[in-house]
């Protein structure tokens, strides 16, 4: 993976990219054409990277016990709520209103990364995560993702891992 720093960042980069140039770590950004008309956000996104869907990972937000609470699992799974709620220490979790989580990422659905969000948020990282030397993540926008070490998302998210998703 290459090294990006501020100096190397496009124009139009996203606060997620920026995110982590500006922390030093390695990292390398995959653009591809999204296409509205498919299914699924993460799934689309494994198959235009040519990676396996068990290293592509969505970032969820959902309300817990009333705060938001971000968990980041494998595209092939789903997230286990229950699970979520577990490892925050909470009772209960929902899925929260797209709009505003939105509002509070500063992110569009199927965009939304766990860094560089406009509110930090608590993060939950699936434990599957550090099986894979790599794994992607949305970069900021439908159609772009950014591929990491799973300890460095981890580190710069301060994210917990826990067994949140669901095969």
């Amino acid at each position: 993976m290459a090294k990006k720093s501020k100096k190397q960042q496009q124009p139009g980069g996203t606060p997620a990219t920026v995110a982590l140039a500006a922390a030093g770590v390695e990292f390398t950004v995959h653009a591809y054409d999204h296409d509205p008309s498919h299914p699924s956000y993460g799934e689309e996104a494994a198959e235009a990277m040519g990676v396996s869907p068990d290293r592509v990972f969505k970032t969820l937000v959902a309300d817990v016990d009333g705060a938001l609470v971000v968990g980041v699992v494998p595209v092939a799974g789903s997230l286990d709520l229950k699970a979520l709620a577990t490892a925050v220490g909470g009772k209960r979790a929902a899925m929260a209103d797209p709009v505003l989580a939105e509002r509070t990422t500063g992110y569009v659905r199927g965009g939304i990364s766990p860094l560089g969000q406009r509110r930090k948020l608590p993060t939950v990282l699936d434990e599957s995560a550090s099986s894979h030397t790599t794994i992607c993540v949305s970069a900021g926008r439908r159609g772009l993702e950014v591929e990491l070490s799973p300890e460095d998302l981890a580190k710069l998210t301060q994210a917990t891992l826990a067994p949140i998703a669901r095969a």
